[in-house]
């Protein structure tokens, strides 16, 4: 139940959530997997942020993939090795829990990018005139 205004992350939560970006970033770079689209694809895939439940039980990874192709399958396969990710962040990282990681795509460069796009839109004039009155 939440009151009055949307609270953001604590401190602790920013930092175990970066601490799991670089273990699973760490994994990806190491490279070993079963599955044949992960062994091929981890070298591209980067992890742009990773938010963390209050609680520290669930961990969201934001990732995208180096020129955006093949996130269908991509997806999916990170999703499988979710529980072998897990037990490389126990391994690796000193928490109570280990938390649970769900992958999901990042959509905030794909955002900023249609931003970018709309003010290239917007004539010059309407960008520079200061208030004239």
């Amino acid at each position: 139940m939440k009151h009055g205004h949307e609270q953001g992350p604590s401190q602790r939560q920013l930092r175990v959530g970066e601490q799991i970006r670089h273990a699973v970033a760490e994994t990806l770079q190491r490279g070993h997997f079963h599955d044949e689209i992960l062994f091929e694809m981890a070298p591209d895939i980067t992890v742009s942020e990773v938010r963390v439940s209050p609680d520290l039980k669930n961990a969201t990874a934001y990732v995208i993939i180096l020129g955006g192709q093949n996130m269908d399958e991509v997806l999916p396969a990170l999703n499988e090795a979710a529980p072998y990710f897990q037990r490389e962040l126990g391994k690796q990282l000193e928490l109570r829990f280990t938390p649970r990681l769900r992958f999901v795509t990042d959509s905030s460069f794909d955002e900023a990018e249609k931003i970018e796009r709309l003010l290239k839109t917007i004539p010059k004039s309407e960008q520079t005139e200061p208030d004239q009155e």
